[in-house]
This record gives structure tokens, C-alpha cells and sequence, in this order.
């Protein structure tokens, strides 16, 4: 059982198994209360004037379809956190369901604004093989909220253990009503892990507010990720242990680009 701390909760190693057994099984699972407020409150401030300057920049946001938008953040403060993208919860987890070093990819925003609409359901990822072979988790999806997801505002939503099946045996059982799109509501603070082979989709924004919801994305260390990349600048890089050094699959310049159009554009399989 974990315990609450200022706001924040302390996990126990049984409650990280037991996070690691719903992923591999689920293909998802939400820990609560990963982050404090105040974090929260500093990433959303700097998230709205960022999403500002990249409107006025050409290729500054990746469309998601009517009214829904991506960005890759950049590598300055607040954003570049260790205590974020090496939270130990989120370590915790990922040490237990990949079975070699693994490194982190990517770190953006989704945001759907009103007016979108439901996503087409799809994967993230190819399957590693085949699509009838089931693998372990090769690659894991981190997602925080900046704002309560309700109902309304919208949520996430997936089907279970879709991970595990064909992609058209889970369309059909999806279809079918076997398995159900499920949303998942989430308060500032709480972390999504998921399998991004899982069928999913984005549903409507239907509130005058944006949700933004923080991506990282964790990859076995041998996996091809083309579409997404991290650029970090050379101090900061050199200012961090070389364990996470390692961890980071980057570019590292002296100065980090200005104007660096979104190339993360197609995102569905």
C-alpha cells in the first residue's frame, strides 16, 4: 500500500510489481500522485507560452487530425527534469517489465482543443514481427495530465489486453462490444504507463480549455525510433551521471534550434 507524502505518494517495491503486472497484462495501468502540483502548475505556465510561439512558427505543431495538436518540448527548464523523466515510480516500472537497457525518446504534448473529434482507433507502434506474434513490452508510453481529464475534456481512451491480439481480432472485438473502449480520468500529478501496441484513441475535446497531456516515450535500447528525437544542449547533458547519459537517445548541440519544425506527423498503425 503506498503512502502519502506532502502530496505525493512513496510506492512500495510490492506496489511496483503489482504497476509492472497490470502493464504487461492490461497494456496500461495508472499510478496515482506520481508528481506535486507545484510541478504541475510550472510545466502547464511554460506549456501555454510555448504552444503560443510554436502557433506563429511554420511547422511549429504537428496537426492530430480536427482541432488536436503535438510538440515536442524542448530541453530547458522546466521541461528538462530529471526527477520527471527519471521519476523513480516510472523507473521502478519500466526496470520490471523490459528485459534489457532501455533508453528514453521522446518527450512531447498532446492536445486536443474544442472542436476535435474521436481518433480512427490505432496502435503507436508496428508490431516487432508478425502481428500475430506476441512479444514483451519493447517500447512503453509515459503520459501525465497538466489538468484534470474529465468526461468532457478528452480523456484517453483504450481497449485492454489489445496488446496481446492481432490488430483486426481487436478491432472486431472492440466492435463486437467484447472488449470496451474504456476513458481514463486522471487528476494533475497522476501517471499513465501503456503499451502503445494497445488499440487506442483519442475522444473529443468538448470545454473551452485545452488538456495537455505530456508523452515520454521509453524504447528497448535496440529499437529504430525515426519519427521522434530528443536535442539536448551540451552543458546540460554533460552536467547529468553518465546512467542517464545513457538512458537518452539525443542529439546534443551547443545551442538548442529556434525553429525546429514537428517532423512526428504520422502516428498511426
Amino acid at each position: 500500500m503506498f503512502q502519502s507524502i506532502g502530496g505525493i505518494a512513496k510506492y512500495s517495491a510490492t506496489d511496483l510489481d503489482r504497476f509492472a503486472q497490470e502493464l504487461n497484462r492490461d497494456g496500461i495501468c495508472v499510478i496515482p500522485h506520481v508528481f506535486d502540483q507545484k510541478l504541475i502548475d510550472e510545466w502547464l505556465k511554460a506549456f501555454e507560452k510555448l504552444f503560443h510561439d510554436r502557433q506563429n512558427q511554420p511547422g511549429g505543431l504537428a496537426p492530430r487530425e480536427i482541432s488536436r495538436y503535438y510538440l515536442t518540448l524542448p530541453w530547458i527548464y522546466p521541461f528538462a527534469n530529471e526527477l520527471v523523466y527519471a521519476n523513480p515510480v516510472i523507473m521502478g516500472v519500466l526496470k520490471r517489465v523490459f528485459y534489457q537497457e532501455y533508453v528514453m525518446v521522446q518527450l512531447g504534448v498532446d492536445v486536443p482543443f474544442q472542436g476535435s473529434d474521436y481518433q480512427e482507433i490505432h496502435r503507436d507502434f508496428r508490431p516487432l514481427f508478425s502481428d500475430g506474434i506476441v512479444t514483451p513490452l519493447y517500447a512503453v508510453a509515459v503520459n501525465f495530465p497538466l489538468v484534470e481529464v474529465t468526461p468532457d475534456n478528452g480523456p484517453f481512451q483504450m481497449a485492454r489486453r489489445t496488446h496481446l491480439l492481432p490488430r483486426e481480432e481487436g478491432l472486431q472485438k472492440i466492435t463486437s462490444g467484447e472488449i470496451p473502449m474504456e476513458s481514463f480520468y486522471m487528476q494533475p500529478g497522476d501517471v499513465m504507463m501503456r503499451s502503445p501496441l494497445a488499440l487506442h484513441r483519442g475522444s473529443p475535446n468538448r470545454t473551452k480549455q485545452p488538456r495537455p497531456m505530456i508523452v515520454m516515450g521509453y524504447a528497448m535500447h535496440w529499437l529504430h525510433t525515426p519519427k521522434v528525437d530528443l536535442t539536448l544542449p551540451q552543458d546540460y547533458y554533460d552536467s547529468l551521471p553518465a546512467e542517464l547519459r545513457q538512458m537518452l537517445r539525443c542529439e546534443v548541440v551547443e545551442s538548442l534550434p529556434q525553429n525546429k519544425a514537428e517532423t512526428y506527423v504520422n502516428f498511426k498503425y
